[in-house]
């Protein structure tokens, strides 16, 4: 009524000026608050802004609206034990819309709920009581400011129930060496199967040349490594030069990412830790 016809917006508020407006938002406002119609697909605005992402190098916060990787995830016991009562907690704003999904995240304030709605994405079931020694586990690690992924629980599982299921490689020794104009290498022995395995491989950077050599080991057993998608380390603010460093790697396989945690005083080996986790788990799915 007011003779608009076009508006002026960007992918992830970049932009000169006044086009500063961000196309997810406008195009929710636009049908939740005015009901228009509109030709565009938000299901795609997610990848759209990752895409613009990765070619700008500019790295949206974690809870912008819409497309922030937390904005879907909840905390707070409450609003998972509704989730599992039938979804007492509906709002227009639902993930599927934007085909992405929920995620509960695990730490000082998660409850019963949040464990169970991780543990059925996993397809794993626990006993009451061992159910209730996960969770204080999960609440003790969160305590001491650790990032805990639905991914950790097979291990805190394995850890507080004394048990190897998840132990399929276990990396027994692991030499990185790396200079200034050399190329990095690596010579790494791990077990397996009862069985002792050595690798070696050359690389950019001592985590690369690490990888060569796993995989060299694991092409014998016809494993596929799932892509890499991402990786993070985090250092604490104010802390020493042998503070520990937690690696976080995101993993894609079958068309579903997930993700890996290490930690270390070693950057390169934090990685190698996180890449170890994600073996195990992908072995421990492909023994099924």
């Amino acid at each position: 009524s007011a003779g608009i016809n076009t508006i002026h917006c960007t992918i992830n508020c970049l932009g000169e000026r006044a086009g500063n407006a961000s196309l997810a938002e406008v195009v929710v406002a636009l049908r939740d608050k005015m009901g228009l119609h509109l030709s565009i697909d938000e299901s795609r605005v997610g990848m759209l802004s990752h895409m613009v992402e990765n070619f700008s190098g500019k790295w949206i916060a974690a809870n912008t609206p819409i497309v922030g990787a937390d904005v879907f995830t909840q905390t707070a016991g409450i609003h998972a034990d509704g989730d599992l009562k039938g979804d007492l907690y509906m709002t227009k704003l639902s993930p599927e819309r934007f085909d992405r999904k929920r995620t509960y995240a695990l730490g000082k304030m998660s409850g019963k709920a949040s464990i169970i709605n991780n543990l059925e994405e996993l397809g794993i079931t626990l006993a009451e009581d061992d159910l209730a020694k996960v969770l204080e586990r999960v609440v003790e690690l969160g305590d001491s400011k650790h990032i805990i992924t639905s991914e950790d629980l097979p291990f805190i599982i394995a850890d507080v129930m004394e048990s190897k299921e998840y132990q399929y490689i276990e990396l027994l020794n692991c030499y990185i060496n790396t200079g200034l104009d050399v190329g990095s290498t690596a010579s790494i022995r791990v077990a397996m199967e009862d069985e002792e395995f050595q690798g070696s491989g050359s690389g950019n950077g001592g985590f690369d040349a690490f990888m060569v050599a796993i995989e060299d080991i694991l092409k014998t057993k016809d494993f596929v490594m799932p892509a890499l998608i991402d990786y993070e380390v985090h250092i604490p603010r104010g802390g020493k030069t042998d503070a520990l460093t937690e690696c976080i790697i995101t993993w894609e396989t079958d068309g579903q990412t997930f993700k890996t945690r290490g930690v270390d005083s070693n950057q390169v080996l934090a990685g190698v830790k996180a890449t170890f986790r994600m073996l195990n788990i992908r072995l421990h799915a492909l023994s099924g």
